[in-house]
């Protein structure tokens, strides 16, 4: 193989190498010239926040009582074990944990910058939370 096959081989490779270092310095030089916007700051317990972790905790407490009710109703639970449902305490306090989980994950994304995830993680809290009571109250009494 003479020596102009071999530099015809790796004319591919030096191209594409150049097109590369072509693309990272064009990169650099729009990095450069946009500035650093910090995001748009806000207490943690503003107003938004506060009705969402509201809405969140009603929520909870009507799926709460929309699972008592299919209860009474003779149906049963699937997604939690009969033990949990079944002591008032117990589930209770399960629907307290997860509404303060919902609270401090939030935080997290707060701390961290990440202020739409923060607001969103609560909308889709009570959007999933009202689907599961919008069911449970949806759901036919089993007459024995």
């Amino acid at each position: 193989m003479s020596v102009g096959w071999k530099l015809l081989g790796i004319l591919p490779l030096f191209l594409f190498a150049l097109s590369l270092n072509a693309q990272v310095m064009d990169n650099k030089e729009r990095h450069a010239t946009i500035p650093d916007t910090p995001a748009p700051q806000h207490r943690f317990w503003d107003r938004t926040n506060i009705l969402l972790f509201s809405g969140v905790a009603v929520f909870r407490g009507l799926d709460y009582a929309s699972t008592r009710n299919f209860q009474a109703r003779g149906r049963d639970e699937i997604l939690l074990p009969d033990d949990v449902v079944n002591n008032s305490a117990g589930f209770a306090s399960l629907e307290a944990a997860g509404a303060a989980t919902s609270v401090g994950i939030s935080y997290i994304f707060h701390r961290t910058g990440h202020h739409r995830l923060e607001r969103w993680l609560s909308i889709g809290h009570i959007s999933v939370t009202g689907f599961g009571v919008a069911r449970n109250y949806a759901l036919k009494s089993k007459h024995r």
